[in-house]
């Protein structure tokens, strides 16, 4: 008997995390949907490896990611899995942090993912799939920063909101859970994470790689875990828990 491949959407897909998680699923033998936002060359680069299953969309606009799951649905008629990676950064004390910034982060980290879950419920309902999410090492322990306060914070409503919708969900059978990456430098990460000074703080003694957050996301979106429902698994080394 055969069985369809599945299909499965990552964002942030040009660069980063993003780009190695759909590297991954690709190599799993999914049809991978690769978003991106900006950077036009590696936009071009996706399309090279993805053909029309590249797409360039601003999740920040609820419209344009209807339309988006819309033409995935078109190409391949359902959405197995999918890996929400967006989100801006600032490592930032509170004082230097402005009311644009709060904004900005809360748009980026938590509208994102809540256009695009809108967008994709009936879907996921529908093939009983998954969504992965992505939170920060110690972004669930609500505990006060001298800097990054405010991307933390957005991160620890993402947490709940996750949590929230985990609950909703479970009964039409997605699963739905969160990763949060600790120290993990890659070439275009924020130098907060690329500061090798702070290696020496985590307890196993070193940076975390893409490709460990990368084999936690494909792990999540597979029946290996097929009974982990409203999990924030930590890939962090230890780092902040």
């Amino acid at each position: 008997m055969h069985i369809p491949a599945p299909v499965t959407l990552v964002t942030g897909a040009a660069r980063g995390l993003g780009a190695v998680i759909a590297d991954r699923f690709q190599e799993r033998g999914d049809k991978v949907h690769p978003i991106w936002r900006s950077s036009p060359e590696r936009g071009e680069a996706l399309r090279e490896q993805y053909a029309a299953r590249a797409h360039r969309c601003d999740l920040a606009d609820a419209e344009a990611t209807e339309r988006l799951v819309e033409r995935i649905l078109q190409i391949d008629g359902k959405i197995d899995h999918v890996v929400h990676g967006v989100g801006d950064f600032l490592d930032a004390p509170l004082e230097d942090t402005e009311q644009a910034d709060w904004r900005g982060l809360f748009e980026s980290n938590v509208m994102t993912a809540v256009h695009l879950y809108d967008a994709l419920r009936e879907p996921l309902r529908e093939s009983g799939g998954t969504l992965v999410l992505f939170g920060c090492a110690g972004a669930a322990r609500a505990k006060g920063r001298r800097r990054s306060a405010a991307y933390a914070a957005a991160k620890s409503a993402l947490t709940v909101y996750a949590r929230s919708l985990a609950l909703e969900e479970a009964p039409h059978g997605v699963r739905v859970n969160t990763i949060s990456p600790g120290l993990v430098p890659h070439a275009d990460a924020d130098a907060y994470t690329r500061d090798a000074a702070r290696f020496a703080s985590v307890p196993l003694g070193r940076a975390g790689t893409p490709e460990e957050v990368a084999d936690v996301a494909v792990w999540l979106s597979s029946r290996d875990s097929s009974y982990v429902v409203g999990a924030d698994l930590a890939v962090a080394g230890g780092w902040l828990d």
